[in-house]
C-alpha cells in the first residue's frame, strides 16, 4: 500500500520495487487487451504507465467510492492510451482487471477506445487532443469557488502540445494563478505519423516556460524521481507546475521501442508471445479472447446532473415605454441571480466582450465569480462546461459565431461530457448588423439540433429573457440561450399588456400564444415575434384571422400546439436563422414525425447577407412587418 496525497517525503526502496513489478504487469494487461481487440493504442499506453501508476496510487481518490466529493481530480488528455489508464484503475482497486483486458473497445463494455466517465476513476472524457488541460482548469476553478480543496492532475501527450487551445489552458491558469494543477506530460517524441520533430517540431519545456509555467524534467520511468517530482509540484503554490517525463514508447519490449507504429497497432501473436516473454510473463492472449464471450461485470458510473439549489430572484417587468435589448435583460438577471444566491457557486466566463455580452453588472457584484478567459474560446468553452459538473452554477456568454460555431466541437464534448453548462449567445443572425457576414451566426439554432442533450432557448423580449434565464439556471443540463443585438419592443398580448410579464412563468419546451387566428398560424421565434405580430394585427385590420405562435424552445416543441397549429390551413414560420435548419426545419419534421400536415411556407435567411443595420437586413430578407405580411398575403391568395 501506499500513502495516498503524496504524503510520505520519498519511496522507499521496497516501494520502488513495487512499483515496477506493477508497471510490468500492466504492460502485460496493455498488451493482452489490445491483442484481443485488434485494436488500440499500446505504444504510449506502456510509455506513460508509470505516470498512470504514480498518479492513481498516490492521489487523494478512494476507490471503492469513485464519487467521493473531496477527492483530487485526474484528467487524461490523450484519452487514446486508455489501456494504460484502465490497467492502472484497476491496480489500485476501482475494478478487477480482468474485465477491462477482456472487454476492452468491445460493444456495451464501458471501457472504450477512448477513456470515457463512464469508467470508475475516470473524470472526463477525452481522446480529441488538446482538451484535458482545460477541463483540468475547470475543475480547479470549480474546488476554489466550491472550496473543495481537491488537487487537479492532468496528463497529457507531447503530441497535442501544438495545438491551440493548449496554449490557450496554459495562461488562463496562469492568469487566475491556478497553481493547484499539476500538469504530467509524456514527452517520447512519436506520435502516429512518425516523430513529433518530424511532424510539427515544438520546443515544449520552453514553450510552457514562456506562458509561465514552472517546468520539472524527470526520467518518466523511474518512480521514484517521478514521485519525488511530482510531490514537490503539488506543494509549489507560487506557479502551476508541468513535469516534463522522458519516456520511451513501447518501454519494456525491445522491438517496440521508439518505433511510431506501435502508436496505434496492436501486436499480432507471435510478436505478443515475443513480447510477453520480454517482459517475463505468461501469455493469456487466447483465455482472453475467450472471455469476450462473457458479459462484462463492471457497472457504469451513473453520471448524474443534478439540479442546483437556484432561488430565481424576483422577475423584471419591461415595458413599452422604453424599448430593452434581450443581452441586457440577460446581464440584468445573471446579477440578480448573484444577489439572490449569496451562497451559490457560480462562474461567469467572458472572452473580452463584457460590454457587448453585458456581464458587466454580474462582475461588479461577484468579482470572485467572473471569470475572464481573453480571446480563447476553445479553452472557455471547456472550462466552462467542466466547472459545471463540480457543484458550480457555470455561464459562458459569447457572440453566436464564437459559442457556437467556433467551438462547435468543444459543445460536443460538453455534450458527452454530460455538463450542464448554460450557454447565452448574443449577436446571433442578421440582428449582428453592422459586423457583416463573418459575424452572422445563422445556426444557432442548427448547430445544436445534431446533438443529444442541448437544449436550445431564443426568448421573443427582454421579458421572455429575463424569465428563461432565471428558470434555466435552475435546470440540470445545458442549455444555449439565444439572442440578438438589437433593443426590442416589449411583445404584447391582445389586451395590450406585456405578454411575457406578471404571473408568466417560462417552461421549457411551452409554446405561447400572442394572437388567435384560425385562417393562419405565424409560429415565429426569437427578434422576428414583434414584426410577427404586426403583421398579424395588419391583416387582422383587413379582415383576416392569423394567430401568432412564440416558439422560443424550437428543438422540442410543444405537442398540443403544435396540433393547434396544423389545424389551420396555413402555417407560416418566421426566424432569423437559416431557413433550412431553424424553427421551420422542427415544425416539419414534427408533421413528418406525427403523421399530419398542412400548408407550409418557411420564412429565414437563405443567404448571408451584407454588413448594414439589421433593420435594413430584416427587410432585404422580409423577417420586418411588411415582409411577413406580404408573405402571408401571398400564401392566402
Amino acid at each position: 500500500m501506499f500513502e495516498r496525497g503524496f504524503t510520505a517525503s520519498e519511496l522507499t526502496d521496497e516501494q520502488v520495487a513495487e512499483m515496477q513489478e506493477h508497471a510490468r504487469q500492466c504492460r502485460g494487461a496493455i498488451l493482452t487487451m489490445t491483442s484481443a481487440a485488434a485494436s488500440g493504442h499500446p505504444g504510449g499506453s506502456m510509455s506513460s504507465i508509470e505516470m498512470y501508476l504514480t498518479l492513481y496510487h498516490h492521489a487523494d481518490l478512494r476507490p471503492d467510492d469513485p464519487a467521493w466529493a473531496g477527492r483530487d481530480r485526474i484528467v487524461v488528455s490523450h484519452g487514446h492510451t486508455s489501456p494504460g489508464v484502465y490497467t492502472a484503475l484497476a491496480d489500485v482497486g476501482f475494478f478487477p482487471r480482468d474485465e477491462a483486458v477482456a472487454h476492452f473497445r468491445q460493444a456495451g463494455s464501458p471501457f472504450e477506445g477512448h477513456v470515457e466517465r463512464i469508467v470508475p476513476g475516470v473524470e472526463w472524457d477525452t481522446g480529441n487532443l488538446g482538451q484535458g488541460l482545460s477541463a483540468a482548469c475547470g475543475f480547479a476553478l470549480a474546488s476554489r469557488l466550491t472550496g473543495g480543496g481537491w488537487h487537479t492532475f492532468c496528463a497529457m501527450s507531447d503530441g497535442e502540445q501544438h495545438k491551440g487551445q493548449v496554449a490557450e489552458a496554459r495562461r488562463f491558469a496562469v492568469r487566475h494563478a491556478l497553481t493547484d494543477i499539476t500538469v504530467l506530460m509524456d514527452l517520447n517524441g512519436i506520435q502516429i505519423s512518425g516523430h513529433t520533430w518530424e511532424i510539427m517540431p515544438v520546443d515544449v519545456v520552453a514553450d510552457w516556460h514562456a506562458d509561465g509555467w514552472r517546468v520539472i524534467e524527470v526520467d518518466g520511468h523511474d518512480v521514484g524521481k517521478l514521485y519525488a517530482a511530482v510531490r514537490e509540484a503539488q506543494a509549489d503554490d507560487s506557479a502551476p507546475v508541468c513535469v516534463v517525463c522522458r519516456t520511451v514508447i513501447g518501454k519494456g519490449v525491445s522491438f517496440m521501442e521508439d518505433t511510431p507504429k506501435y502508436h496505434g497497432s496492436p501486436l499480432d501473436d507471435e510478436q505478443y508471445d515475443a513480447a510477453m516473454a520480454e517482459l517475463g510473463l505468461e501469455p493469456y492472449l487466447e483465455e482472453t479472447r475467450a472471455r469476450r464471450a462473457e458479459a462484462v461485470q463492471v457497472a457504469e458510473m451513473d453520471i448524474e446532473r443534478p439540479a442546483l439549489p437556484v432561488d430565481p430572484g424576483t422577475p423584471r417587468t419591461y415595458t413599452r415605454e422604453k424599448d430593452a435589448d434581450n443581452r441586457g435583460a440577460w446581464g440584468t438577471a445573471l446579477a440578480d441571480l448573484a444577489v439572490a444566491n449569496p451562497e451559490l457557486p457560480m462562474a461567469v466566463l467572458d472572452c473580452d466582450l463584457i460590454p457587448s455580452v453585458k456581464t458587466a453588472a454580474f462582475a461588479e457584484v461577484r468579482p470572485e465569480g467572473f471569470v475572464q478567459a481573453g480571446v480563447g474560446e476553445h479553452n472557455a468553452a471547456t472550462v466552462a462546461g467542466s466547472a459545471s459538473v463540480s457543484g458550480v452554477l457555470s455561464f459562458w456568454s459569447d457572440f453566436g459565431v464564437f459559442g457556437v460555431d467556433e467551438v462547435y466541437n468543444q459543445q460536443r464534448l460538453n455534450d458527452i461530457n454530460m455538463t450542464s453548462l448554460k450557454l447565452v449567445v448574443t449577436h446571433c443572425g442578421l440582428d449582428v448588423g453592422e459586423d457583416g457576414k463573418t459575424h452572422q451566426c445563422l445556426d444557432y439554432v442548427g448547430a445544436f439540433r445534431n446533438f443529444f442533450g442541448w437544449k436550445s432557448v431564443v426568448p421573443a423580449d427582454p421579458n421572455q429573457t429575463d424569465r428563461a434565464v432565471r428558470a434555466c439556471a435552475a435546470l440540470p443540463g445545458d442549455f444555449a440561450i439565444a439572442m440578438g443585438r438589437s433593443k426590442l419592443p416589449v411583445v404584447l398580448g391582445i389586451d395590450g399588456e406585456p405578454l411575457f410579464a406578471s404571473d408568466y412563468e417560462f417552461e421549457y419546451g411551452r409554446v405561447d400564444w400572442a394572437r388567435e387566428g384560425d385562417e393562419a398560424v405565424v409560429m415565429a421565434m426569437g427578434t422576428c415575434v414583434g414584426a410577427s405580430v404586426d403583421a398579424a394585427d395588419e391583416l387582422t385590420t383587413d379582415g383576416m384571422s392569423v394567430g401568432v405562435a412564440v416558439v422560443s424552445c424550437p428543438l422540442d416543441l410543444d405537442d398540443a400546439a403544435m396540433q393547434k397549429a396544423v389545424a389551420a390551413p396555413l402555417i407560416v414560420t418566421v426566424e432569423d436563422h437559416s431557413v433550412r435548419t431553424g424553427l421551420g426545419a422542427s415544425v416539419a419534421e414534427w408533421m413528418a414525425d406525427n403523421g399530419t400536415s398542412t400548408r407550409l411556407v418557411r420564412l429565414g435567411v437563405d443567404r448571408y447577407q451584407s454588413s448594414g443595420a439589421a433593420s435594413d437586413l430584416f427587410a432585404a430578407a422580409g423577417l420586418d412587418a411588411a415582409g411577413v405580411a406580404t408573405a402571408l398575403r401571398m400564401a392566402l391568395g
